[in-house]
């Protein structure tokens, strides 16, 4: 439904279209500027904005790595080349939404700046100009945060679909028919999950993901440690497995920090990169005070 323009366009997201006179929804790729005239998106995503297509690009990739690991990791030794198939088939997916997107065929985005949490929610905000008929102004003011993280994972899904099951069928031998495919399976759960989620809690993530990347990699090292029984620096490197986790930990809560700080003020934010190593230094130098058999030791010789 549209309706005439009169004094002024109703709503936070309405707007005139280019050559029209009559207010409703711009079109993808279009924002309503301060005259409330539909203009297109030109800007350049931020650094944060780059940092949060990251996290949402790394969420499946991760559960790719988790579960198969779970299924596969002491069972084949085709986990580490399902763990190559898994990154190649995102990176191959990343590139893909990339050239898809406008402009098309290039590895650019050009996208509307976010200002605030309801431009992830324009749906939420049609108005209602009479007080019955509703002016329906939904549109992707945040062009295009929304839609290309769930392209993204459709292409993730379609290069899972076409690469994994001819490779896990070929190197998998050593696993039975059923559990070697259990990592493809759990993909098929999570995926529906992951779009989801960015469809309704997309503008939640937006401005929350890099505490939850930090407390997701603090609290995921601690288990694999203390599930790992690593309790001193002999321990830990004594498995380069071990090592890498470590690493990609490090990794994580580097970008948590990056995507809390955006680099504003280099001179300043930088040097908070050297807490990096803190937490996985804190927990070696107190794993042995919190061991629960010497706690147990000593509470007995106590009594």
């Amino acid at each position: 439904m549209s309706v005439s323009m009169n004094l002024n366009c109703p709503g936070l997201y309405c707007g005139i279209k280019n050559g029209s006179e009559q207010c409703g929804a711009c079109p993808r790729g279009e924002r309503t500027n301060i005259m409330k005239i539909c203009q297109k998106c030109m800007d350049t995503p931020e650094l944060y904005d780059w940092l949060y297509l990251g996290f949402m690009a790394m969420l499946p990739l991760v559960l790719h790595w988790f579960f198969i690991e779970w299924y596969t990791g002491k069972k084949s030794s085709s986990a580490l080349f399902q763990h190559i198939t898994a990154l190649f088939e995102c990176s191959a997916a990343a590139v893909v939404t990339l050239l898809v997107n406008d402009p098309v065929g290039e590895l650019a985005i050009r996208s509307c700046r976010v200002q605030m949490l309801s431009d992830w929610y324009t749906m939420l905000y049609n108005p209602s100009p009479n007080y019955v008929d509703t002016l329906h102004c939904t549109q992707e003011a945040v062009f295009p945060l929304y839609t290309i993280v769930l392209i993204y994972y459709a292409f993730c899904l379609v290069f899972m679909m076409m690469l994994r099951p001819l490779l896990v069928k070929k190197i998998a031998c050593g696993l039975g028919k059923t559990d070697r495919f259990k990592s493809i399976y759990a993909a098929l759960y999570f995926f529906p999950i992951l779009t989801v989620l960015q469809a309704v809690g997309g503008g939640l993530l937006y401005y929350a993901f890099p505490y939850i990347i930090l407390v997701l990699s603090l609290v995921t090292l601690a288990v694999y440690m203390s599930a790992s029984e690593i309790q001193s620096f002999k321990n830990l490197v004594a498995k380069k497995k071990r090592l890498v986790v470590l690493f990609s930990h490090w990794l994580l809560h580097a970008y948590g920090i990056i995507s809390i700080t955006r680099l504003d003020n280099l001179k300043q934010d930088l040097p908070l990169l050297a807490l990096v190593p803190g937490p996985a230094l804190f927990y070696l130098l107190t794993a042995r005070f919190t061991e629960p058999n010497r706690i147990l030791s000593e509470g007995g010789n106590g009594h």
